[in-house]
């Protein structure tokens, strides 16, 4: 059993997963392309069932990139010329995934493949949102510990001195 599991892990390493899910409209998603080659079918095989299923796939699933979404992204990417037909590539936007929309893209595409791969998909969406929790944690520990020293200088005043010290030290005076 334990053989087993460590094989599931090691199957498709999360990091690689992790470099194809980007954010677009505030969103994590994957491209068509990338999830259609983790889950061993063409691009167009994914699409066509995503297609047949739209019922299944609402917004929050799954979205095609307006024009300059696409052209955003492909400014990232050594991409196809346009001006050069019949030479390959895309020629229209891609549609993309959000973590839900994998999993359901997975199901309706109901091959064994795409079934384990998707477990590790989750994995790596999950494992960006906990990298970004702790990120908003650490940033909110480093803002909570700075506003705690300027408090203490304001309180100590110059030399290290409380306010309340510096009387009592005019006073003997």
């Amino acid at each position: 059993m334990e053989k087993r599991k460590k094989a599931d892990r090691d199957i498709i390493p999360i990091v690689r997963i992790e470099e194809q899910i980007f954010t677009i409209r505030g969103k994590r998603v994957m491209l068509d392309a990338d999830l259609a080659r983790l889950y061993g079918v063409t691009t167009k095989r994914l699409n066509e069932q995503v297609r047949r299923n739209a019922d299944r796939f609402p917004e929050d699933f799954s979205f095609i990139l307006t024009k300059v979404e696409f052209a955003n992204l492909r400014s990232h990417f050594a991409t196809s010329n346009e001006l050069a037909p019949g030479r390959g590539g895309r020629r229209k936007p891609p549609t993309v995934f959000t973590e839900h929309g994998a999993i359901m893209a997975a199901a309706v595409l109901n091959c064994r493949r795409a079934v384990e791969v998707s477990v590790f998909v989750v994995r790596a969406f999950v494992q960006l949102r906990d990298d970004v929790n702790a990120t908003i944690s650490f940033n909110g520990l480093a803002r909570a510990t700075r506003s705690f020293a300027k408090s203490l200088a304001r309180m100590l005043g110059p030399r290290g001195k409380t306010n309340s010290d510096r009387g009592r030290s005019l006073a003997a005076t």
